[in-house]
Parts: C-alpha cells; structure tokens; sequence
C-alpha cells in the first residue's frame, strides 16, 4: 500500500481547494509540501518578505472574490504574515495562511522556533486551527476555506507543526470526503418586514444618499447597486474600498460633493461597509444627526456595534437584498422627488470640478496632484490602480479615478503602509491580461522595495510610479522627526533588478516616461517611474483620527 506524508496531503488538499497560485518564502518545516504544490501544478510565486506573501494573497482575493493562500516557515516566518493578515482582516478579505511550526511532539521543550504560533495570530485572523492528524489534513484544510468565505470574509490560519508534515500514513486511510467541496455562496434575503420599512423611508426622503463599501464586491453585487441607485436616481458615494463597484463618472457620482452630501442627506443607507472612523462612524457632524439611517450588512454583529444607532437595520446579502429592494420599490418611489437634491450635488460638483487644479499656480517641484493628473492621461479604464503612501494617496483619493469593480487597491481602514508593490503583484497574477498601476510614496516604497526583484523572477510585469517628495509625508514647515528620506534615485535600484527605469524632474517630462515604461511592461518587464515631487504639498483631506497622523 502506498504511503504518503503529511506534506504531501496537504498539498493535494489545497490544490483540490482550487488553489492555482500561492505565494510562499521557503524555510523548514515546509519545504516538501511546496516542492510537492509544485508537483501539483500550482504556481509557486516565492516572496522576499512574508508580509508581502500575505499581502499579494489579499490583492488575489479582491480581485477574484475567492480566497488567496500564502505560506510561511516557522517561527519569524509565519510572524511575518501577521501584518498582512491583520489588513485582510480589517479589510475582510479571505486569505487562507498556511504556517509551519515546531513538532507538537516537542510542545514545552523549546524546540526550535518554538512558540505560540496560533495565539500570536489569532488575533489577526477570523478563524486559526493546528492540524491534528494526517487522516484529517484534508478535512482542515477544506475548512479554512470555507471560514474565509462564510457569512463576513476574513483570513485564515492553519498550524501545521513540522513532525506531523513528515509522517507518512498509507494513503487509503486519508479522509478526503470533504476536500474540494465548494463554498456555499451566503445569500441570505433580508426579512421582508425590513424591505418595507425601508422603502418607507426611501419614499418619504427627498435628500438620500448610499454609501456603499467592499461588501457590495464580496457579493459581487455592482450590477444590483447599479441597477438600484439609478431605479431610485438616488446620488452614491463608494468608500475608498468600494471604488468602482459603480463607475465613478457615473451620471449619479458626486466625489466633489461628498461632505456637502454627508451632512445635508436626510436618509443614509450604508451598504456593504463598516461604519467606521472613514465615514466619521456615521454620526455628527460628518453626517446630519436626525437623517434616517438605514444598512444592509451579511453581519448582525456589524450593524449591532454600530456607533451611532441604525433605524432600519437588515441582514442579508447584498445582492439579494438590494434585488429585493428594486422589486419592492417598483412603482412606489418617484425618483423625480429628489430632482432638486440630485441637480444641487450636480451643481456642485461640476462648479468644483471646473475650478483651477491646485498646482495651476504652484512654484517648486512637481505638485502630486499633477502627477496624478498625468497617470490620468494613460491608465486603462479598466486597469487596477494600487495607491499606497501618505500624501500620494489622500491626493490619489480625490484626483484619480476607477471604472471597474474591486479595480482599486489602497492599505484600507487599516492604513499598513507597504502594501502598494505586493498588492500590485497580487493583482497581476489574479488578472495578468489587466493592466496594473502601483502609485507609491517614497516612504512606503521602501517597505517592500525588494518585491521589486519577485516581480522580475516571476515575470509579472507591472509599472510602479514613486511620488519622490524626498520622506514620510509632506513637511512644509520641515518639523517632523525621522520624516527625510532624501531623495534617493530608486530608479537606479530598479534598473539594478533588472527593471526598467525612468526618472523625472518636470511636470511636461511625467506622459512621455509614463508611455515608454508602460510600452517596456506591455514588452513583459517590471517598470519604475521616479518622479521627484514637492515636500511642501499636503493633502486637505477629512482627519480620520483623533489626533494628527503625520
């Protein structure tokens, strides 16, 4: 009878959980599970920091809807997922961590890389196991599947200590009835009383607004919020993680009014999003304090911890419910009750939008703003844009649009800095016909710069553009400890990778090196644009906390 380890099991285990691509740095206990992945067919995409694994798997997940597996080694390896996971966490994106630890048979001995491993991350992930036998590897690793995907999507983490991976069992007593089975799309309706309640209130409104999150992409429910907002002529304002779920030069898109709208509505319906510090919790004064709230969330707990009381609360899928709520409002709600409302945001966002750009007068380096305005010029509709820094991306926020769902990626209520290159990747690999843009600070380059090198050995050709303001964040009264950087030539370390690079001075030389690096990726290589910005330039943007973060 033919034997097997328990690296090898866990290998078919997650090759039958559909895993076609999954990024990992070697090391011990894992070594023979990834040789065997290989053998499996999937695409081994090795890192050269483990956050980064962590964070190329949440980008996967975002874009494909579907889970994204990393794996690590022991010890300071799988600590090293923690950061990534703790994004996808508070992002709720289902990534699945596979982690080698030390022989449960040596527990209390100091083995080596000895430590708690599941407690460190457990509270970074929405579910976290240790394997406990090999007969039932296959049954754990379907199960850390189907958590990231059940009800709220979130992380997860299986333990898999290293005797356990070398012990071989014969393969007949493997239990493999539950691996492979798909997860069960969640698509609970909400209760119909709740609907009605909330059509009620819609057709009583004459100054609503939806805010929708990253919930409506997990549903994959653009297409019903569409269909709704425009049913309703109802004016939306995505969160920065529901970028594009509806086009952002849509007929009822008002980025320019945002404010205005969120302290004037009447009837707020949140869908699919937290409510939390990045729409000031949806109280007062970000929002008028006796509009009617209404939310639509898979989570009773969510809506539950709200801070500020929600009016009409209802659990449920968002597509289903918002499929519910367009069949309920049909011929009910006239949407010419909100002309007056939608022609003010209308209004206000065209008089906004025709003044001068705030550089149009600027004297110095390169406003980021125009930088932002030139990456405008050439993106793709349908490219997915990564923006992660400090001030590259409060400007990115109001300067830089996105047309498809889940097609923008920023560090998110978290707020990690260095996800930017590995979401790049990740995204890349989830969608290699897409084009992808990594717009970057200088500051958060450097976290995982080395990335840089991952991309060129995987050939994953992405164009990453540095905003070079020469630190941590704009420093216009140049007060800020630890924030000059200096302004490094990261063009030249690129090209030393093996890169394409560019470095520009002027704001008429931005276009030009932006098309012969994306013609260079088109050619299949990793491209770098180094644009020296202005340090003096600092984003106005809404302070998400109580104190000031940079």
């Amino acid at each position: 009878m033919a034997m097997v380890t328990g690296s090898e099991i866990l290998a078919r285990a997650l090759k039958q959980e559909g895993t076609k691509d999954l990024f990992f740095l070697m090391g011990g206990p894992m070594i023979l599970t990834e040789q065997t992945c290989i053998r499996e067919g999937i695409r081994m995409i090795d890192v050269r920091h483990e956050q980064a694994a962590a964070m190329m798997a949440q980008a996967y997940s975002r874009l494909l809807q579907r889970p994204g597996v990393c794996m690590a080694a022991s010890g300071p390896g799988t600590i090293n997922l923690s950061t990534g996971l703790a994004n996808a966490l508070i992002d709720c994106a289902p990534v699945v961590a596979i982690g080698g630890s030390s022989p449960i048979s040596q527990v209390g001995r100091q083995a080596f890389q000895e430590i708690d491993q599941l407690r460190i991350l457990g509270g970074c992930v929405k579910h976290a196991e240790r394997l406990q036998s090999l007969a039932r590897i296959p049954q754990q690793v379907s199960n850390v599947f189907q958590q990231a995907m059940s009800g709220k999507p979130g992380p997860t983490y299986l333990d898999c200590p290293g005797d356990l991976l070398y012990q071989k069992i014969e393969e007949a007593e493997v239990d493999w009835s539950c691996s492979g089975r798909p997860a069960v799309p969640s698509r609970p309706l909400g209760d119909p009383a709740r609907v009605e309640a909330l059509v009620a209130a819609l057709k009583a409104a004459r100054r609503p607004i939806v805010v929708s999150g990253s919930g409506v992409i997990w549903s994959q429910a653009w297409n019903e919020l569409q269909a709704f907002i425009e049913a309703a002529d109802i004016p939306f304002f995505p969160t920065p993680q529901g970028r594009g779920v509806v086009p952002d030069d849509h007929r009822l898109s008002f980025p320019a009014m945002r404010s205005t709208a969120f302290r004037e509505a009447d009837f707020i319906l949140v869908v699919g999003t937290r409510m939390n510090y990045m729409i000031g919790y949806g109280s007062a004064p970000r929002f008028a304090a006796d509009a009617k709230l209404a939310r639509i969330d898979i989570s009773a707990e969510e809506i539950g911890a709200a801070v500020r009381p929600v009016d009409i609360g209802i659990v449920g899928d968002c597509k289903a419910v918002l499929e519910q709520l367009i069949e309920a409002m049909r011929d009910r709600v006239d949407p010419g009750a909100y002309a007056e409302w939608t022609d003010m945001l209308r209004k206000g966002n065209a008089d906004k939008s025709r003044r001068p750009r705030v550089y149009a007068d600027w004297q110095g380096d390169i406003h980021p703003v125009q930088l932002c305005d030139e990456i405008n010029k050439f993106i793709e509709r349908d490219a997915v844009l990564v923006v992660d820094g400090a001030e590259i991306l409060n400007f990115g926020r109001q300067a830089m649009p996105t047309f498809a769902p889940g097609h923008r990626l920023n560090s998110g209520p978290f707020g990690t800095m260095g996800v930017g290159l590995p979401f790049g990747v990740g995204a890349k690999v989830a969608k290699p016909d897409t084009q992808v843009v990594v717009v970057h600070g200088d500051g958060s380059f450097g976290l995982n710069a080395m990335e840089l090198d991952t991309a060129i050995r995987h050939k994953i050709p992405i164009l990453v553009v540095i905003s070079l303001n020469g630190g941590w964040a704009a420093d216009p009264k140049r007060d800020k400890p630890g924030r000059d950087l200096g302004y490094t030539h990261y063009e030249k370390l690129a090209e030393a990778l093996g890169c394409h690079g560019e470095y520009v001075e002027r704001a008429e030389d931005i276009l030009p090196a932006l098309k012969r690096a994306q013609k260079k990726v088109d050619e299949g290589q990793v491209a770098v644009v180094n644009v020296k910005t202005d340090y003096r330039a600092r984003a106005g943007s809404v302070d998400f906390t109580d104190y000031a973060p940079y």
